[in-house]
């Protein structure tokens, strides 16, 4: 029998402020985040996506019996906005979390690639978001997923000695060579198992459901059962961004009406559903997986280059990282959580200059916040500038500490050798 995995990720940003080296805020905080523009998104989406979105899924969940089963991760970013500007919907994630039908996975609490330069920063961060859905949802993640679906081999190894049964990961064609997504795999030099994206499936929803121009519109939950049982396997994995349900594919394009249908159609066909950690645990891997070079979910190229493929991106992502001895050193915990929001990917993702159908999803979402890449860029490097210069003159003397303890640490390591 093959079952479905349906995944949904949830992320709002923590988005800048354009920078003005004349604005008289002196609280960095307030200073570099937009909290006005994020509280008017936030509301927005809440209305069209969330609340009706969760509403469907508790639906399907109690009028299936909880056959209907699903997925999602929440970042850290997205709780603390939901804390702030919408406290009801932690009541309607609850509910969900209740059913028992629901898995929460575990991710980076600030939408980060730490996993790719700092192994301890990831750590760290994860165990923040850990702590978090505890606090809010009295509940223990056992899978993960990375920030925007970023997997390589050596990760496997990681999360595998933190604790999770496994993980999700992106269907590359280069990483699957030329087998199918629908089954569990292992992670190649480990026994770690993860269920591949079937990015063709979950994109036909997440990107082209509402495209008259596509050759398969409009898809109907009958037509799209259909695929999903033709495509055969074990596990299909349907990973898409939650938004994609009011926000991305507003009502009128009848997203929510697919999703009402989709459970039934697809249990007319002997197909059953599970969440990720179900389907890990009960399908065992047939295979194994070299995630060498990484894979991510975005772009026709599902690798990296969404995020750290400019001058303008890399320049900006290395003093990003170039920042963290000076943030640590304040030992100020304002200080590290405004230099970890600043790690939050969307900020090199706005920073894209791809073009063509890559270029307009990047568009699409960098303009809620920026006019051009360039313009992403000034905003995050003058923020940059301006917080090193604020450490400096607010913590000179800890920075100071921290910069001769470093000196020495290494003169020591340098003479024992």
């Amino acid at each position: 029998m093959t079952t479905v995995v349906f995944y949904f990720q949830v992320h709002q940003p923590p988005r800048l402020k354009k920078f003005s080296f004349f604005d008289t805020e002196t609280e960095p905080e307030k200073r570099y985040f937009d909290r006005e523009k994020d509280e008017r998104i936030f509301h927005r989406v809440a209305a069209k996506c969330y609340y009706p979105a969760n509403e469907t899924i508790l639906h399907l969940i109690e009028d299936t019996d909880k056959k209907f089963r699903v997925s999602y991760s929440l970042t850290g970013t997205f709780m603390e906005q939901m804390e702030e500007y919408e406290p009801e919907l932690i009541e309607s994630f609850r509910d969900l979390v209740k059913t028992k039908a629901v898995e929460l996975l575990d991710e980076t609490y600030y939408h980060s690639f730490a996993s790719l330069w700092d192994m301890d920063e990831f750590k760290e961060q994860v165990r923040e978001h850990r702590r978090k859905i505890k606090e809010l949802f009295k509940y223990r993640p056992t899978a993960f997923r990375n920030t925007e679906g970023l997997f390589f081999n050596e990760l496997a190894r990681v999360l595998q000695k933190m604790g999770y049964v496994g993980a999700v990961a992106e269907g590359a064609d280069r990483v699957l060579a030329g087998r199918s997504p629908n089954h569990v795999y292992t992670v190649r030099g480990t026994d770690f198992p993860l269920i591949p994206r079937n990015y063709r499936l979950s994109d036909d929803v997440g990107f082209r459901f509402a495209n008259p121009q596509w050759e398969e519109y409009p898809l109907t939950a009958e037509k799209y059962a259909n695929w999903i049982q033709t495509a055969g396997g074990d596990v299909v994995g349907l990973f898409m961004d939650y938004e994609t349900f009011g926000e991305h594919m507003w009502p009128v394009t009848g997203i929510f009406e697919f999703l009402k249908a989709l459970p039934y159609k697809l249990m007319e066909r002997g197909i059953d559903f599970m969440t990720v950690s179900e389907a890990l645990t009960h399908h065992k891997p047939v295979g194994e997986l070299n995630y060498d070079p990484p894979a991510t979910w975005a772009d026709m190229d599902r690798d990296l280059s969404a995020w750290l493929s400019n001058e303008l991106q890399w320049a900006a992502f290395e003093k990003m990282k170039a920042l963290k001895s000076l943030a640590m050193a304040t030992k100020d915990p304002s200080i590290v959580k405004i230099w970890r929001k600043l790690q939050t990917s969307d900020h090199f993702y706005y920073m894209s200059l791809k073009y063509n159908q890559d270029g307009d999803i990047h568009a699409y979402f960098r303009n809620e916040a920026f006019e051009s890449p360039y313009d992403a860029y000034i905003t995050y490097m003058n923020t940059l500038a301006h917080f090193e210069g604020y450490i400096k003159k607010n913590y000179g003397e800890l920075v100071q500490e921290s910069a001769k303890g470093y000196k020495n640490t290494r003169k020591r390591r340098a003479n024992s050798g």
